[in-house]
């Protein structure tokens, strides 16, 4: 019976203590772990992609407060099943006892009226809900449920987290330890995971079940030969949702126009969701083209509202337009950079007040203490792009601000 149940699944961490990543969240000084040393917390949404830890984490909650656990799944629950669900939980709640903890997987699937339905025992205090989605909740779940919850974004582990996960399977899965490997390399086991924990034990587990010809030691062309060979079909709900959707951003980046139909294409005939795509262009336009063809933001942002009113098969064609003219754009991640560079010196800096000639001057002797008089930033937070549109930029920056720009 053991043999037949997952690797993932018998390796699932029962407490904070066992679970590798999210050190943000859980670690010594993590929100969460902090959270749960009180024994209160709010309803939560985490977000993240596939693989990262969000079902572990809403089982070692409740394990960890002792809370009645409730499970759903929204690709297979409907309205009837929350309704029943939220009755057991009712059932089980007795004057001052804690709430049951109710959580739903891909709850980003739940359509408005299924999400309303717990709206009322989450208000109530009959639930704690604990949802968990690949998706932007901020897209995905209603308002009215998002404002009574915290989102927590979960992160793809890293290599360090990712090389913890081997070495702990090899040295605790019984079934592993029989075969006795030895990993001599491990770039692609990386690779190939992609920061997915259940992906890299899907692995394994093919690497234990392969028939080696007795070879023990694990390279990264044993490991390329086997995926190669059980390279699974798309599938939007899972294993390669994350892999073709950055295949096309990245050919977009690349400026291969080719690459960004082709693998737009895989992902429409895979059944994906053409908001989903759409809302990867808009992110693109943004990050990776920014202000060396400011229009390529209006472009993805009317092709996401373009696709969302007329849907497939039409929509694949206005997708198409506009993975072709993010493609062919010029590209510059200045905008990002600066962002990026102006919350590292906030975070870094704190909360300075407002320096007196930035403040607001409504009054005439507010304009003679020389509130909101000209300001000269210490810090070059914005550099302009090697592009036709930037440099046009660094030139009337050179010119209202000589010390700083040089054109």
């Amino acid at each position: 019976m053991y043999n037949n149940v997952p690797l993932a699944e018998r390796l699932r961490p029962k407490n904070l203590d066992e679970y590798i990543g999210q050190s943000h969240l859980v670690g010594k000084t993590g929100v969460l772990r902090k959270m749960l040393t009180t024994g209160i917390i709010p309803s939560i949404i985490f977000w993240g992609p596939p693989g990262v830890g969000k079902t572990t984490l809403a089982k070692i909650v409740a394990n960890m407060l002792n809370r009645p656990f409730y499970e759903l799944s929204a690709i297979n629950s409907g309205v009837k099943d929350v309704r029943e669900t939220i009755d057991k939980a009712k059932k089980q709640k007795f004057f001052n006892t804690p709430n049951p903890i109710l959580f739903i997987d891909e709850i980003h699937r739940f359509s408005k009226s299924q999400q309303d339905s717990l709206l009322g025992a989450v208000e109530q205090g009959i639930i704690t809900l604990i949802g968990a989605t690949t998706e932007n909740p901020s897209f995905e779940v209603i308002s009215p449920l998002l404002s009574r919850a915290q989102v927590y974004v979960l992160k793809p582990l890293n290599e360090d987290e990712l090389k913890a996960l081997i070495i702990n399977a090899f040295e605790k899965d019984s079934i592993l330890k029989e075969k006795k490997f030895e990993i001599k390399e491990y770039n692609a086991l990386f690779r190939f995971s992609g920061g997915d924990a259940r992906k890299m034990y899907n692995i394994l587990e093919l690497l234990s079940g392969a028939d080696l010809n007795n070879e023990t030691e694990i390279t990264d062309a044993l490991v390329t030969e086997l995926i190669q060979q059980n390279f699974p079909k798309y599938d939007k709900d899972g294993e390669q949702h994350y892999d073709l959707v950055s295949a096309l951003i990245k050919s977009i980046r690349g400026s291969d126009p080719n690459g960004a139909v082709y693998w737009l294409a895989r992902m429409i005939e895979g059944g994906e969701d053409v908001k989903f795509i759409a809302r990867r262009l808009l992110i693109s336009a943004a990050e990776d083209i920014g202000l060396a063809n400011p229009n390529a933001l209006l472009m993805a942002n009317t092709c996401f509202s373009a696709v969302s009113i007329i849907g497939l098969p039409e929509a694949r064609i206005i997708l198409s337009e506009a993975a072709i003219y993010l493609a062919t754009s010029p590209k510059s991640n200045s905008a990002y950079m600066a962002i990026k560079k102006a919350q590292r010196i906030v975070q870094e800096t704190g909360d300075l007040p407002v320096p007196l000639h930035l403040r607001n001057a409504p009054t005439q002797l507010m304009k003679n203490l020389n509130y909101g008089k000209d300001y000269l930033a210490e810090a070059l937070i914005y550099e302009p792009g090697k592009n036709a549109a930037e440099i046009k930029t660094r030139q009337f920056l050179a010119e209202r601000w000589k010390n700083k720009y040089k054109y």
